[in-house]
């Protein structure tokens, strides 16, 4: 599909971040993160984009060398706040280097991390994983249903009004609504004038009655286009709030594979199938374990292991274990972990991400590993008995 570039309209930054957070609302993030635009100016051109995890020195480099005007990064720059950006330091050289070149930068961390798709979305697709779900879902959208009763030759206009209005959507699937006919009976004042009947007579007449669900937050623009095209003049209406239920949105994922494999030859895929890092990957757990339902955390997510063995997991793959934790999992039998990279684990979510805006702009992904661990030797002994030499 060509680009909007490719047909002679260049799209402003501003319209970029405006596609990027209606993927990843700002709003989803974590009251301590750092996300939005970072640098830039949201009326300036962009035509080319570049993902990457971190916002570091080298991946400005790559904006430079392949004219990216803007670069998108998992992690913030910033996440601690700061006082100056002299360029006295790596994160300063990051900021001046990217304002003299012309580069914004623009951050999607925990925001990304809960989106559905997001990050552990984009983990469970690498390694394989059938029917995800959320791990630790968030609360769905608080939702109502409106109900009301019209006449047949009505219902058409009622349901166009109350849909531009907020109302109907399912999913994916829009102007949602049940239709039932039935039987309304009233009598109408003498000071009235009736749709159907005349005032002091009991009518009967034939109904559908509506039901259509819509965002509570949308209640009162729903109710009003309701009542603007009604053909009645005092319709019967009513509003039920439904239970809130869990989302799509939320940390971690958890599916099954294809076919059950043991720890030891999931964690031989998951280092086959992530991109290679010095760190690489590491299980805790019998590695003759049978597995078969896996849950996955890109980034830091070994606090979700009592999650994951709620959900009926039979390993975590994440990254940024700590000893006593994973040990206490692993001798409590919760459940089996596997260790890979933060920066591997994280890293398969910017091809999606890019490709949100593939027919927008020319968009690549970054192949440099900016994780942090550049060297790893591998113990002289293979078992997990320590070689001791008395004195």
């Amino acid at each position: 599909m060509p680009r909007l570039a490719d047909k002679g309209v260049v799209p402003r930054l501003r319209d970029i971040v405006a596609e990027l957070e209606a993927r990843y609302d700002p709003t989803w993030a974590e009251p301590w993160d750092a996300v939005g635009l970072v640098c830039g100016d949201p009326e300036a051109d962009v035509r080319r984009v570049l993902f990457a995890v971190d916002p570091v020195e080298v991946v400005v480099d790559e904006a430079i060398s392949t004219g990216a005007d803007l670069v998108v990064t998992h992690h913030p720059l910033y996440l601690g706040g700061t006082t100056g950006v002299a360029a006295t330091t790596a994160k300063g050289r990051v900021v001046h280097r990217l304002v003299t070149g012309g580069i914004g930068l623009y951050v999607a961390h925990t925001n990304a991390d809960v989106a559905a798709p997001g990050v552990s979305d984009a983990l469970a697709d690498e390694i394989g994983l059938d029917g995800v779900r959320p791990l630790q879902p968030q609360p769905g959208q608080p939702q109502d249903k409106i109900v009301t009763f019209v006449p047949a030759g009505d219902v058409d206009r009622l349901l166009d009004a109350m849909t531009a209005a907020g109302a109907g959507q399912i999913g994916d699937y829009d102007r949602c609504a049940f239709l039932a006919d039935g039987t309304g009976t009233y009598r109408a004042g003498e000071r009235t004038n009736p749709v159907v009947g005349r005032p002091g007579e009991v009518t009967r007449t034939a109904e559908v009655r509506v039901e259509m669900v819509s965002p509570r937050a949308r209640r009162s623009a729903v109710l009003r286009a309701m009542l603007d095209v009604h053909p009645y003049e005092e319709p019967a209406w009513d509003v039920i709030e439904l239970a809130v239920m869990p989302g799509a949105r939320g940390l971690g994922r958890v599916g099954v594979l294809a076919a059950p494999m043991t720890l030891a030859e999931l964690t031989a895929n998951v280092a086959t199938v992530l991109p290679a890092t010095a760190w690489g990957v590491r299980a805790a757990g019998d590695p003759a374990r049978v597995v078969r339902t896996v849950a996955v955390c890109g980034g830091s997510g070994g606090d979700l292991a009592p999650a994951a063995a709620r959900a009926g997991a039979d390993v975590l793959v994440t990254s940024d274990l700590k000893h006593h934790a994973t040990s206490e999992t692993v001798e409590d039998d919760v459940v089996a972990l596997i260790d890979a990279a933060h920066w591997a684990t994280e890293w398969p979510w910017l091809s999606v991400a890019a490709a949100a805006l593939a027919t927008t702009v020319e968009t690549s992904v970054s192949t440099t590993v900016t994780d942090p661990w550049t060297v790893h030797t591998h113990s002289p002994t293979a078992d997990n008995t320590a070689d001791r030499t008395a004195d």
